[in-house]
């Protein structure tokens, strides 16, 4: 079946584009507001734009009210944010933050995520987290404007926190990272087995 992108609402669209570029690695990014609410949330538009200099990406799906999310009004007050990798243990408490709560309130409150200080930026880091970017703002592209439309951040990473016990020496050891892929719909994939290929 071929369906053109020009003959479909954004929400076809939409569906058609997360149930197949799956799995998607979680940024589970926590930002501070300029009030100092803890702010902390979950986006599966995301990767590695540049190792030289390190630097992240993530996409907003533009909500439908046409206001940007807390994180991203958050990122353009502040210029900082903390990006956590999800891996199985923080999958349920990560999906509680989906939820819609007003600016006021933290999720760290909500789904009662234990926090700790970040190592030099101001929002706070999830204790549990085993891998976290600390970064800062570099540049926003507003891609649309219209409901479902994307705006991208470029976060400049400053520091790297890794878990001592997935560390060798020389490489973050997946089969203990244990992190998780968003799929489509209320889907997520858990790296339960493994398969080493050698390049060639």
């Amino acid at each position: 079946m071929i369906f053109e992108t020009s003959k479909l609402e954004a929400n076809e669209i939409y569906r058609l584009l997360v149930g197949g570029i799956t799995p998607r690695p979680i940024a589970w990014i926590s930002t501070v507001s300029a009030d100092g609410v803890a702010n902390l949330a979950p986006y599966s538009f995301f990767n590695v734009a540049s190792c030289n200099p390190p630097i992240l990406w993530y996409s907003q799906v533009n909500p439908r009210t046409g206001n940007d999310k807390d994180t991203l009004r958050n990122l353009i007050d502040t210029k900082a944010c903390v990006v956590h990798i999800v891996n199985a243990r923080l999958l349920e408490k990560m999906n509680l933050t989906c939820a819609s709560l007003p600016p006021e309130q933290s999720e760290f409150d909500f789904a009662e995520i234990e926090s700790c200080p970040s190592h030099q930026m101001q929002p706070l880091s999830v204790k549990d987290s085993m891998i976290r970017y600390e970064c800062h703002l570099r540049e926003v592209i507003e891609l649309s404007t219209l409901p479902s439309g994307g705006t991208v951040a470029l976060l400049d990473v400053k520091s790297i926190y890794v878990d001592d016990r997935l560390w060798d020496g020389k490489m973050i050891d997946q089969q203990q990272l244990g992190s998780v892929g968003k799929m489509g719909g209320d889907f997520y994939s858990l790296t339960t087995e493994l398969r080493e290929l050698k390049r060639p």
